[in-house]
């Protein structure tokens, strides 16, 4: 089967749908995403894209679309959801944080990624606040100290987000199937069915 990844930023609320969804899809096809956590703000810089909060504003009734369809992936998925009132929030620190969990393992890196992500657009916090953040660890039992960022997970973070940039994204979420890429909450239909291509063509 061909690797899939998930390539995301906390900072993009439909990165956070995804995440709230990509579990079923794993269930259904027996499959596991990779999560590469990537710099939204250095894939945007070396891209030049902008934010979608940003691009939309100028455009008449596109932004009170995307709320709709918003409003329907939420409801088709049951996810929970709250905008988080302290948006654009600097994901550097919890990005780093993001890597430093992936290090220290598969059960950090998940409570990690489940926590932030909950912190973020379920019971939103200004989680670009270091006391906010390490509270928020600690009620996870996280140690703090331990996904501190070091030199290693500060270069880790660039070297994911510069490899993403050059395999194609432009944003978050982004998804790969081998290295068919997918961008956007709204292309994970396609990516399941790129899936059961792949079991095919194995198969076969």
């Amino acid at each position: 089967m061909a690797v899939l990844e998930f390539h995301f930023d906390f900072g993009s609320p439909n990165a956070y749908m995804a995440h709230k969804v990509l579990p079923n899809i794993e269930q259904r096809n027996d499959v596991t995403f990779d999560y590469i956590p990537v710099l939204l703000g250095g894939v945007f810089k070396a891209t030049n894209n902008v934010s979608p909060a940003t691009n939309t504003r100028v455009v008449a009734n596109k932004p009170e679309y995307q709320q709709l369809e918003m409003q329907r992936f939420l409801r088709k998925h049951q996810i929970e959801f709250n905008f988080n009132p302290d948006f654009p929030i600097n994901t550097l620190q919890i990005m780093r944080g993001a890597v430093a969990a992936k290090f220290d393992g598969a059960e950090t890196f998940k409570t990690y990624v489940d926590a932030v992500f909950d912190a973020m657009w379920c019971t939103p916090k200004k989680m670009d606040d270091p006391a906010v953040i390490e509270w928020t660890l600690e009620t996870m039992d996280l140690d703090v100290e331990r996904l501190s960022a070091t030199p290693e997970v500060k270069q880790q973070l660039i070297r994911n987000t510069e490899d993403s940039v050059a395999r194609g994204t432009f944003g978050s979420p982004s998804f790969f199937v081998g290295e068919e890429l997918f961008f956007g909450k709204d292309r994970l239909v396609d990516v399941e069915e790129q899936i059961i291509y792949q079991k095919l063509v194995v198969a076969s």
